[in-house]
Parts: structure tokens; C-alpha cells; sequence
């Protein structure tokens, strides 16, 4: 058996992600919810869009245009922001905002991946190697080990620091991300 989508996307995706925005959304996300929600619903997230890259990703770029993927992105960036920065404290999400700890993270990795670069290279991947499997398979494992470090170091980050600056800071990376995304839909920009 030919390996080579397997190593080729577990190291594409690993070498792209690490540091990336959606890694630390996933820091910043932590420090809010439960890390194991975040954690299944990252890489459920990252699974479905990376899943449907491989599949059909040429389809969607047609129908979609990924100004207006970006443009989606960075109001729900903003959004998550403003709300992060005016929500009172970790407490407050309580067993009747327990769902709020598998939805946020999983709507905001999502929008965050469609789009992105990691997914132009799944798409190439698919097209080069024909593997669908295999390449699926190396992008579950470099995301999964990626999110878990996010996940670990972002639920232990207010044990260091406190939360009314871990929120002032993840607040204000989400809405100098959703400027960027909105700057890029609106201009054509690209960033890394």
C-alpha cells in the first residue's frame, strides 16, 4: 500500500495548522468550555469540511465564492468577540448553556476552515494522489493531535493567567480575525 497521501496530508496539515488561527481558536475556546466538547467539536468540524473538501471540493468553490466564505467568517468572528468580551464570567455557562460548549466551537472552526488554505491543499491532495481515504486519515490525525495541544494548553492557561485577560485577549484575536476575513472578502486579499 502506497503511504504517500497518508504522510503527504498528515504533514501538510500539521506544518500549516500549527500556530494557525484555528488552532488558537481552539486555545481561546478552551478557556471557556469544556476542553473535551471543544476538542470533538474541532475536529468534528475540521472532519466535515475537510471531508467535503476531499470529496467535492471543487463543486462547492464553484457554487460558493470564497469572498462570500470570508465574508461569514469575519461577522461571526466579530460576533464571537464582542460576545466573549461582554459575557461575565466561566461560570456562567451552567448545565443550561451546556450545549454552548459543543455548538460554538463547532460553528466557528467550521467557518473557519471553509476556504482556507488547508483545504485548497486537500483538494490538490485528492486530485493528485486519487487516495480519499488515506488522505481523510492523515488530516484526522494532524488535526486531532493539533487540537489536542490547543485544548490542553488552553484549558490550563487560567490556572497561569486570569480570566477577565485570557478574555480581553481572546476577544480581541477574534475581532482582529474577523476584520482580516472581512478585509480579504471585500478586497480579494489573501493571508496566510
Amino acid at each position: 500500500m502506497d503511504l504517500a497521501p497518508l504522510i503527504s496530508s498528515f504533514s501538510i496539515i500539521a506544518l500549516a495548522e500549527f500556530g494557525d488561527k484555528t488552532q488558537l481558536a481552539a486555545i481561546t475556546l478552551s478557556t471557556r468550555y469544556k476542553p473535551v466538547y471543544v476538542f470533538l467539536s474541532a475536529l468534528l468540524a475540521v472532519c466535515l469540511v475537510d471531508g467535503i473538501s476531499i470529496l467535492a471540493g471543487i463543486v462547492i468553490a464553484a457554487f460558493i465564492p470564497i469572498s462570500w466564505l470570508s465574508l461569514g467568517s469575519g461577522i461571526v468572528f466579530i460576533i464571537f468577540g464582542i460576545w466573549t468580551l461582554r459575557s461575565r464570567d466561566k461560570d456562567e455557562f451552567d448545565v443550561k448553556n451546556q450545549r454552548l460548549s459543543f455548538i460554538a466551537p463547532f460553528s466557528l472552526i467550521t467557518l473557519m476552515e471553509l476556504g482556507d488554505k488547508t483545504q485548497l491543499s486537500i483538494i490538490a491532495l485528492a486530485a493528485k494522489y486519487g487516495s480519499p481515504t488515506l488522505i481523510f486519515l492523515g488530516v484526522v490525525l494532524a488535526y486531532s493531535i493539533l487540537m489536542g495541544v490547543a485544548v490542553a494548553l488552553g484549558s490550563n492557561l487560567t490556572k497561569i493567567i486570569p480570566i477577565q485577560y485570557i478574555k480581553i485577549g481572546a476577544s480581541i484575536i477574534f475581532i482582529v480575525f474577523g476584520i482580516l476575513f472581512i478585509f480579504q472578502a471585500v478586497t480579494g486579499a489573501t493571508f496566510p
